[in-house]
């Protein structure tokens, strides 16, 4: 579904992706985990047609991402950005059928489709008249994924969704979105720097360093089998702090 071929990528003065391949198949998620400024965010916004590549290939199910197609192809992908990445000046129902409205869908169409996500992410019909700024932590996030499925496609993409909420919040939502992952079948790529949370989302996690791909597979295989010494001392840097807020 995704392809990935040798993508590299450099903002002024600093490269973001060094020599890049991945694959994700249809169907699968996938996290994306690393420190920051590991190139993590910046994978996602290549996928997307943000950002593109000094060099490199991007295919997504068989097409290949150019100028020529890139508006096409991004409509086929839903995108999620940490704290929703809502527009202030519209409503929630504003801000969620946006994309809709501009290609022209039928407002019949666009009403049963808000009722649908809303009910599939359980997000009550008041709170659809509601402003950003009136929206709590959670509701942003639910708002931002129905933005993000409005038009149904094949492939999600998740930059940090649940980074900003507090933790109550953040385990309730992680729960839904595993179950909502599940039932739509959906191409996932998750980005945290979480990697507990990368391992609750995905059976593959892909961990980052400096632009470069250091090592993927399962929880198990990074902690029992790591590639490079970066690889255990990150799993160790993680376990330390869920150590120590066991030991609170």
């Amino acid at each position: 579904m995704i392809e990935l071929e040798y993508i590299s990528h450099s903002y002024p003065q600093t490269t973001s992706l060094d020599d890049v391949s991945l694959r994700v198949a249809a169907g699968e998620t996938v996290a994306l985990i690393g420190p920051s400024g590991c190139g993590k965010s910046t994978l996602l916004k290549v996928i997307l047609g943000l950002e593109r590549p000094n060099r490199g290939r991007v295919a997504i199910d068989g097409v290949e991402l150019g100028a020529s197609n890139e508006l096409e192809l991004r409509r086929r992908i839903g995108y999620v950005i940490q704290s929703g990445g809502l527009f202030p000046h519209l409503n929630s129902v504003d801000n969620i059928t946006l994309a809709a409205r501009y290609l022209g869908r039928e407002v019949k169409w666009i009403d049963a489709r808000v009722a649908e996500l809303a009910d599939l992410v359980q997000l009550r019909r008041e709170v659809l008249q509601r402003f950003p700024t009136n929206l709590s932590g959670g509701q942003s996030q639910r708002v931002g994924l129905m933005r993000a499925l409005m038009l149904d496609p094949a492939v999600l993409l998740l930059d940090e969704p649940l980074g900003a909420l507090d933790p109550m919040v953040r385990h309730g939502l992680q729960e839904e979105l595993r179950a909502l992952f599940e039932r739509l079948r959906k191409t996932v790529v998750l980005v945290t720097h979480d990697m507990a949370e990368a391992a609750f989302f995905a059976n593959r996690l892909v961990l980052m360093r400096a632009g470069r791909i250091v090592q993927e597979g399962t929880y198990g295989d990074l902690a029992t089998a790591p590639a490079e010494e970066f690889v255990s001392d990150f799993v160790r840097a993680q376990r330390g702090v869920y150590g120590m807020l066991g030991d609170a």
